[in-house]
């Protein structure tokens, strides 16, 4: 089973960030995929897919944070 989880970041400027936030999403169990939209100075959108079991939106808000940025909404911004 495919599903897909939005988060909505903020503090992302750049190319640079992208990465940084697609590389520690990446490194989590069950992810086949992170896109993000960046929105530079606003609210970013990183589109997250994974196989089987989601991870926890504690474990996807961490690996944000790991990235340097903040989860706009901790807790509630994660569908």
């Amino acid at each position: 089973m495919t599903t897909t989880t939005d988060i909505k970041i903020n503090g992302m400027t750049c190319n640079h960030c992208v990465a940084s936030v697609t590389e520690e999403l990446q490194e989590l169990p069950g992810v086949t995929g992170v896109d993000v939209t960046l929105v530079a100075g606003g609210t970013s959108i990183a589109t997250v897919t994974t196989e089987g079991r989601a991870p926890a939106p504690e474990d996807l808000q961490a690996a944000v944070e790991e990235a340097g940025y903040a989860v706009a909404t901790p807790g509630l911004d994660l569908a």
